[in-house]
């Protein structure tokens, strides 16, 4: 370690919060499906800013958008109409739930805005007590509604207490979701495919009950796709694979392609539940933002680009569950986390891949967890795969 690394670590620690562990390195630029410290060492990126930069680091389509709005306007509030806003709103409704969007910064605002949604839409069919239920180990976000939908992670009880009215009930249970909801359930609030938790699928036939107790009871059926949606699975949206579609799904991370922005997307249904007063959100669909994420929008939501993030999924798990050391590979399209064998320690396994030029995610002891860049050429996928064989054949080894 230089000592102007060491100078930086120092001062991180002393002016930035410590709420997240940082791994020893300093990036300073990337490229594509690459990223660079500041030694001009290359990386392998399997991670892509946690399912972020989809569409790949510094994408020239993507820079060329916000230059260009920035260089004209970058904010006015939501008190003014932009076209970049309206254009965007049109297409997510029209490629989704035909409804009408509620633009934030991030995903945990998205899904406080489908968590008001769900609670007024309740008290006008004359719930009492609006109920919100979801799964155990489901993320939603930090900020206290997003959270109290999963109060396992909430480990710290000085955060306490957590907001009423949420229910958590162990994953994939169809019978336990069914004995928890009821008349006063406003929503289910639902993980397509968990991703913190370390990629796992929601199944088909706890899906369909989730949506019959919804249609019985007048709930909405809401799908969390900030991390699946934006074609992470090989379909724009994850919902799109599956056995329902919801009456609600909230978006961000990939959807403006490392701007900040999040979007909340109802169906025509839900469409008037809030209304002038109900929500807002200073920064929302800023022109800037906004145009960033038609450019993403504009490159993934492509058939050969879909076809793509799914042929290069199937690669890597094939090639991925022939290596000693891998029990199994979760997931879909580049949303895929991989089961290690009993004794490795995920940890240890992510730092020596990081020490070795690759960079991906422990999220569990047992797995880790690779998001990469849609633009991962062939090439970089096979370099990726060998690295990871090396350091599995070191840790398997002892």
């Amino acid at each position: 370690m230089s000592a102007a690394d060491k100078a930086l670590f120092e001062r991180e620690e002393r002016f930035v919060m410590q709420t997240y562990p940082r791994k020893p390195v300093i990036f300073e630029r990337g490229e594509g499906a690459l990223l660079f410290d500041e030694s001009g060492r290359e990386y392998i990126d399997l991670l892509a800013g946690i399912s972020v930069a989809s569409v790949g680091h510094s994408n020239p389509q993507v820079v060329a958008a916000i230059s260009e709005q920035a260089g004209r306007l970058m904010h006015v509030s939501n008190l003014f109409y932009t076209r970049p806003m309206v254009d965007l709103a049109e297409k997510l409704s029209n490629s989704s739930l035909g409804g009408r969007v509620f633009f934030c910064n991030s995903g945990a605002e998205a899904n406080e805005c489908a968590i008001k949604i769900a609670r007024k839409h309740a008290h006008e069919r004359g719930a009492g007590e609006p109920e919100i239920v979801s799964f155990e180990s489901d993320f939603h976000g930090r900020t206290y509604g997003a959270l109290s939908a999963t109060p396992g992670l909430a480990k710290d009880p000085k955060l306490g207490p957590m907001l009423p009215g949420f229910r958590s009930v162990p994953f994939d249970d169809a019978t336990a979701l069914r004995e928890a909801t009821g008349g006063n359930t406003a929503a289910i609030l639902i993980e397509p495919i968990q991703g913190e938790a370390g990629v796992f699928a929601v199944s088909d036939e706890t899906l369909k009950v989730a949506r019959e107790i919804c249609d019985e009871t007048g709930a909405l059926l809401i799908f969390d796709e900030i991390q699946t949606g934006m074609g992470r699975t090989g379909s724009l949206w994850a919902y799109e694979q599956g056995p329902v579609r919801p009456d609600v799904i909230t978006s961000a991370k990939a959807l403006g392609g490392g701007t900040a922005i999040g979007a909340c997307i109802t169906n025509r249904a839900t469409a008037p539940v809030l209304g002038v007063g109900d929500h807002g959100s200073t920064f929302a669909a800023g022109p800037v933002a906004a145009s960033a994420a038609l450019a993403v929008l504009d490159q993934i939501d492509r058939p050969e680009t879909l076809r793509r993030v799914r042929q290069l999924g199937a690669i890597l798990t094939e090639k991925l569950e022939k290596l000693d050391g891998v029990v199994e590979v979760r997931g879909r399209g580049l949303m895929l986390g991989v089961a290690l064998a009993e004794g490795i320690d995920s940890a240890a396994l992510n730092a020596d891949l990081l020490e070795r030029g690759l960079v991906c995610n422990a999220p569990r002891p047992d797995s880790l967890r690779l998001l990469p860049p849609f633009v991962l050429t062939d090439e970089q996928a096979d370099r990726a795969v060998a690295i990871i064989e090396s350091a599995l054949s070191q840790a398997v080894a002892g």
